[in-house]
């Protein structure tokens, strides 16, 4: 097999080299071993050897070092020298230190590009592993994703899911007779996570832009793959959001990548650090969803590699699917650990003269029991090897180196500046409000109906009473009348009596 279709590992004493077969890179990897026995350094050095194979590359960057893979080495750095001298003895003449095409990334937004998905994109069986739901309120939150598919409501971010959730509240009734049981305990249970969620940092990672995976799949100018580093010193210190991102990339990949079969190299491979939060109180349907996706994921042009300080740390189920191992140094100190090395002795191909369960617990910094797949896909003899130096850096970058490299990104313009369009939440708002606005204006127009049946009570009251008084009225002024026309009367008959009366005696 000639060097450009392999990546060289190491050497075991003997001189015999120990390759990676690049068309065999898909089909997964575990890295194990002790604190402290060198699992940093391979996945390092495995890592800019396939970036140089022209193959992209995801790391988690767990303690913070691996960012120095964005510069080279030092010879005059006291653990550089050491690997220059494990390269001397190696027979690697042509040695040099070396960077790599670095493109930094951090859910959290602070020391890389922001990594984004939906809520919709996430789904609700990785939220609800996120967020510790019971199977009762995994049940209300797949109730949520229903109807905002049937309302046409768009769930982008934390604030969306919230306001469906209170939606679901209140049509709890409607919806329960739809799909099922739905209760307001239950609804608030889930909000109350969300809020946890939302105070380690989650909402920073829902949102858009979403990130797009082919986005992790470039390769430089040079044609060498992109070394992806997401910064994860801090969100170890939320490891459900860790294993869950994690978790969802995986099955993003899955779903956005073409079958590709075996290629001949592969299009991405992935190192999963601390591979055990994955696992780690997992509900059965969970360890079942990422056997499903590192099981199928090969033929997409996916290499995975679990890099983990206990072999048994990985199920039976993806163990199985690990064709590349390198076996770091165990302890044997407890009967767990011999319980460990016993294991992980068992998972390799016995090569004669070589005790397997004795070498692991005797290696020494940077040595490691290597078996890779070889061309006919059968595992090699497993074989005590010395794990070839990293060209780059050591240890964790400046500040301001990240600041340069960060501004020479590819996607420097691209995630940095969030997008907030309508979604949920401000439709189901909107709905509110103008709810509101209507029940004010019926308020409003039923008060102005009630004040306007009182005035004309009112005016109906008061011509009652005048009708009712009016005879009365006419009463009195009729004898007025008749009192004035008797005065009247008797003053002009006087007058005509005075007058006859004068009119005789002045005759007389």
């Amino acid at each position: 097999m000639d060097d450009q279709a392999s990546i060289f590992i190491g050497a075991d004493p003997s001189g015999e080299q120990q390759r990676l077969i690049l068309a065999r890179g898909n089909r997964h990897g575990l890295i194990a071993g002790a604190t402290g026995t060198g699992k940093t350094v391979t996945l390092q050095g495995l890592a800019e050897s396939f970036s140089a194979a022209g193959v992209p590359v995801f790391v988690a960057d767990v303690k913070g070092d691996l960012a120095g893979m964005a510069m080279p080495g030092a010879p005059t750095h006291p653990a550089h020298a050491v690997l220059t001298a494990r390269a001397a003895e190696l027979g690697i003449h042509d040695f040099a230190y070396a960077d790599n095409p670095v493109v930094f990334w951090d859910l959290f937004g602070e020391q890389g590009h922001p990594i984004r998905t939906t809520i919709s994109e996430m789904g609700p069986l990785l939220l609800a592993r996120l967020m510790g739901l019971n199977e009762t309120q995994e049940g209300v939150l797949n109730i949520a994703f229903r109807a905002a598919d049937e309302e046409g409501l768009l769930l982008l971010n934390l604030d969306d899911l919230q306001s469906m959730l209170t939606f679901c509240a209140d049509n709890a009734a409607a919806l329960s007779a739809r799909y099922g049981n739905v209760t307001k305990p239950s609804v608030g249970a889930i909000q109350r996570q969300l809020l946890q969620l939302e105070a380690q940092g989650g909402a920073r990672f829902f949102g858009e832009p979403a990130l797009r995976i082919e986005d992790f799949m470039g390769t430089d100018e040079q044609g060498r793959g992109q070394v992806n580093v997401l910064a994860a010193d801090k969100l170890m210190a939320s490891p459900k959001l860790y294993a869950t991102f994690l978790l969802w990339l995986l099955s993003e990949l899955f779903e956005e990548l073409p079958e590709v079969g075996d290629p001949d190299r592969p299009r991405l491979v992935f190192f999963f650090d601390e591979a055990h939060l994955l696992f780690d109180d997992a509900p059965p349907a969970l360890v079942e969803k990422v056997e499903q996706v590192v099981r199928l994921i090969r033929s997409k042009g996916v290499g995975v590699y679990f890099v983990t300080q206990n072999p048994l740390d990985i199920p039976e189920g993806v163990a199985a699917q690990l064709g590349n191992r390198v076996q770091h140094a165990l302890r044997a100190f407890t009967p767990k650990d011999q319980k460990a090395v016993r294991a992980a002795a068992e998972t390799f191909r016995p090569r004669p003269g070589l005790d397997v369960a004795a070498a692991i617990t005797e290696l020494r910094t940077g040595e490691a029991l290597v078996s890779l797949l070889q061309a006919d896909g059968a595992p090699s003899p497993v074989a005590r090897t010395s794990i070839k130096p990293p060209r780059s850096r050591l240890g964790p970058l400046s500040a301001k180196e990240r600041a340069i490299i960060q501004s020479v990104s590819p996607h420097a313009d691209k995630y940095d500046t969030p997008v907030d369009r309508e979604s949920a939440h401000e439709r189901l708002r909107d709905r509110a409000e103008a709810a509101a606005a209507e029940a004010a204006a019926l308020k409003a127009e039923a008060d102005l109906a009630k004040r306007r049946a009182a005035e004309e009570k009112e005016a109906a009251r008061i011509e009652r009473e005048r009708r009712r008084n009016r005879p009365l009225h006419e009463e009195m002024l009729g004898q007025v009348g008749r009192s004035v026309q008797r005065q009247v009367a008797n003053r002009i008959a006087g007058q005509i009596i005075r007058g006859v009366l004068g009119g005789l005696f002045r005759g007389r």
